[in-house]
């Protein structure tokens, strides 16, 4: 911890208030009363040690909001985001301007997983005898090598390498690889270095995957080793509307054809083709890879992967299909096992550890019998995934965080569904199914300061087919072209689905004269440094939703093809939809449609990020407007000026028309 604490002298209002040092520090920096009042209402959680949910709307700064009165409360914090972007936010924007314009004192470390670091252990072996998948690959190794020998953090970060760099799995480690304090090189490890800082910091900033990851090492007591957190006092979590799908990738069980691969060969390399035992380990190893490979070889076809383009729920009988080729892989693994327990080596006793894991997952996932889980299966890439995921992670919370943690803030601009935050307090664990908290939790909702009657129009036209009906994608796709014509390009095109975007996009593409980006053609990133340099149209789903900042005259458009309603066919919504219904409770009005309004809610933020910002949202589903549940919608997105006519919209944005803005109360149910 800093061995300097913050001035008395210092406090929330001082540095955030009117004429406080925030507003001396920056030029033209207009003092924001919503900043304060979160800021006041994180610094009681921190005071009471309670637990705080807080709604801060687009453009009050949420992050100085926390970041303040979690440094000056003394503690050591954990900041965990969704995002990558908010981390470097945070980390190389907010901490440098409370630490040298507004007097604060502090220490703050930047936490990645262990495979962002290079292992030092495991690149001394690869230099050995270097093996690439690819002359491209190999091209990158002198490049590599000089990196190594100069890096003082071993971030891959720091290296200009693609993605898709296969050698770096073999540069790095995980968990399940690490050998901890029994490396020959673990004082000078990277990620012994990174944890040591983190010992000493006050503030620790993470994103979700890391914070439950070491969250469900620490709860299996394996702490001392897996672990990369030190202990900590309290916890915010920033973009909080991602937590539950985070959270439930980390407390399950989960064995992947990648995974098996990675044990083999990793086993392959603990010994030199001279050693005496590597004849008996080389042949327990092709063994298992041999009945491994017969396994997955097999899966798709009986779990009916081929059918499908997502996951599919793991049936008990189709399982049991496959119950002779995995009493082979389990049977294979203990064999493997049972040789390295004999052995001194701490590369061979970690595969032991390994071989004992993998079984216990591959028995959970074969009985297929925990009411509490859900059992799925899903192709990725050319890894094939089975899963055991946690329906619902409020008792995980409850029993792995809550009990050791005493402050904890829950912030994001999409918490409250319908100005309530009972769902998303439920789903966390903090309150019970009658809406009763479990513990003290206090809520705040910060607008916007944003006029949102001004700067946006929210589009609705009702002639299109609805969603389900045939036509309905060509029609779309038309009425994209028409809504690109008002605003030159310069749009988002959001869809649910792959599969409407790829249809969409191959209607519109030669009929938009603008440049055309389709998600998955480049790097996220690429994308949008391309969609900034000129007008152009964007086709994009699901991680385009959220965590995209694209502000000024590069995005005046962003239109959505259906209400995100998340599909009843998804194994995880199916079983939380029939847990619901078994407890009595209405799984639509309970579940879906809270979640829908909020993913909504999301897109739609995209468009305004600042107060210069000026823009449509386009919603083209029509039963926002046809249906009654879409009055939810609609009271859950910012109050925009409400437009159903494509000429009336074109001489709004075109600032020809006078219209007033559409009240809820004014549309036809």
């Amino acid at each position: 911890m800093s061995s300097s604490a913050p001035s008395l002298r210092l406090s929330v209002d001082t540095l955030l208030g009117p004429g406080g040092a925030l507003q001396s520090a920056l030029e033209n920096y207009e003092y924001r009363p919503e900043q304060l009042q979160m800021a006041r209402s994180v610094e009681k959680a921190f005071s009471e040690r309670g637990y705080l949910l807080a709604e801060a709307g687009t453009g009050t700064g949420k992050t100085l909001a926390y970041l303040v009165p979690a440094l000056l409360s003394g503690r050591r914090v954990v900041v965990s985001t969704a995002t990558k972007t908010l981390q470097e936010q945070i980390f190389f924007k907010d901490l440098p301007l409370l630490r040298e314009r507004m007097g604060l004192s502090f220490e703050a470390v930047y936490l990645k997983g262990r495979s962002n670091y290079l292992c030092l252990h495991r690149y001394a072996a690869f230099s050995k005898d270097p093996q690439f998948s690819s002359r491209e690959e190999a091209r990158y190794w002198k490049h590599v090598q000089t990196w190594a020998s100069r890096t003082e953090t071993g971030d891959r970060s720091e290296l200009e390498l693609p993605e898709s760099f296969n050698a770096w799995s073999r540069l790095s480690t995980t968990a399940d690889t690490c050998l901890g304090s029994k490396c020959p090189v673990y004082e000078s490890c990277f990620v012994t270095r990174t944890r040591r800082a983190a010992e000493a910091a006050d503030l620790l900033v993470v994103n979700h995957h890391l914070f439950f990851a070491d969250l469900a090492l620490r709860s299996r007591g394996q702490r001392g080793e897996g672990g990369v957190l030190p202990p900590y006092e309290a916890v915010i979590f920033d973009e909080a509307h991602a937590l539950e799908d985070a959270a439930g990738s980390h407390f399950g069980h989960s064995v992947s054809s990648f995974r098996l691969e990675e044990l083999v060969r990793d086993a392959l390399a603990t010994l030199p083709t001279t050693d005496s035992r590597f004849g008996m380990l080389s042949s327990l190893v092709v063994r298992l890879r041999t009945h491994s490979e017969a396994l997955f070889a097999q899966a798709p076809r009986v779990l009916g992967l081929n059918e499908s383009e997502g996951a599919v729920a793991l049936k008990p009988e189709r399982l049991a299909m496959l119950s002779g080729q995995l009493e082979q892989v389990k049977e294979a693994l203990s064999a493997l096992s049972a040789f390295t327990t004999s052995e001194r080596e701490p590369e061979l006793t970690l595969l032991t550890r390994r071989c004992a894991d993998l079984v216990a997952d591959l028995s959970f996932l074969e009985k297929v019998e925990s009411n509490d889980h859900v059992y799925s299966a899903e192709t990725r890439g050319r890894g094939i995934f089975l899963r055991a995921s946690p329906i619902e992670i409020s008792r995980e919370l409850q029993t792995r965080l809550y009990g050791g943690v005493d402050t904890v803030v829950f912030t994001s601009a999409t918490l409250a569904a319908e100005g309530r935050f009972d769902f998303f307090a439920r789903r966390m664990g903090l309150y019970d199914d009658e809406g009763v908290p479990v513990t003290s939790v206090r809520t705040v909702a910060v607008p916007s300061p944003f006029d949102f009657e001004e700067q946006s129009a929210l589009y609705l036209p009702t002639h299109l087919p609805d969603p389900a009906a045939p036509g309905f994608i060509e029609a779309a796709a038309e009425e994209i072209v028409r809504l690109c014509e008002v605003t030159g390009g310069r749009a988002f095109v959001l869809f649910t689905s792959l599969r409407n975007m790829e249809r969409a996009h191959a209607l519109a593409y030669n009929r938009l004269p603008y440049q055309v980006l389709l998600q998955g053609e480049r790097p996220k990133q690429q994308l949008l440094e391309a969609f900034r340099e000129q007008p152009s149209v964007l086709f994009a789903a699901h991680s385009f939703w959220e965590g995209v900042d694209v502000p000024g005259d590069a995005l005046s458009l962003v239109i959505i093809d259906r209400l995100p309603f998340a599909s009843p066919g998804d194994p995880v919504v199916a079983a939380r939809i029939r847990q619901l219904e078994a407890r009595g409770e209405e799984a639509f009005g309970g579940y879906q449609l809270p979640q829908a309004a909020l993913a909504l809610r999301q897109g739609f933020g995209r468009l305004i990020r600042t107060r210069a910002d000026r823009g449509i949202v386009a919603m083209l589903d029509r039963r926002i407007v046809t249906k009654s549940y879409g009055r939810a919608f609609l009271k859950s997105l910012p109050p925009a000026r409400r437009i159903d006519r494509l000429e009336s919209l074109e001489g709004w944005f075109n600032g020809t028309s006078t219209l007033s803005v559409s009240r809820e109360d004014d549309i036809d149910f």
